[in-house]
């Protein structure tokens, strides 16, 4: 059974980059990997990795204050209660912060040769696999048996 205080990332992903707690997307996935880390069960995925800094850098946090704000919380609620005293964002910079990162695209020609590659791979019929977000769902599908 899938236990979300210690999830272990080597048997099913981590909560999809979409998913929103107190407006922000990924900080529930960052959350679990955080847990993972600390537990090693993180498998494939990156603790402190390229998604999970633009949310440290939003913040304005450091990864080791949030793992030890996470490893502190009983609940994602706390860790939400402690992101917004630290971060003390308005809802509308949360909310332009997130509706920007939903449509982030993969950037650089390095990156757009790896999410080529990985559409090739996994998917070459499909044409809506647009932003980072329908990358990492898509990659979190298919790490895990499904087919893309």
């Amino acid at each position: 059974m899938a236990s979300l205080n210690t999830p272990d990332l080597t048997q099913y992903p981590p909560r999809s980059p979409r998913v929103r707690l107190g407006g922000y997307v990924v900080l529930p996935r960052i959350i679990d990997k955080a847990r993972a880390h600390h537990a090693g069960k993180l498998g494939e995925y990156k603790w402190n990795n390229p998604l999970d800094q633009r949310l440290f850098t939003f913040l304005g946090v450091t990864p080791e204050a949030f793992l030890a704000a996470v490893l502190a919380a009983k609940s994602d609620s706390e860790v939400l209660a402690w992101v917004n005293a630290t971060a003390k964002k308005q809802a509308w910079e949360i909310a332009a912060w997130t509706q920007w990162m939903e449509n982030l695209g993969p950037g650089d020609v390095r990156r757009h040769r790896m999410w080529a590659d990985d559409i090739t791979k996994h998917c070459p019929q499909r044409v809506d696999i647009q932003t980072l977000f329908d990358r990492l769902d898509m990659d979190d599908y298919v790490t895990f048996g499904g087919a893309a």
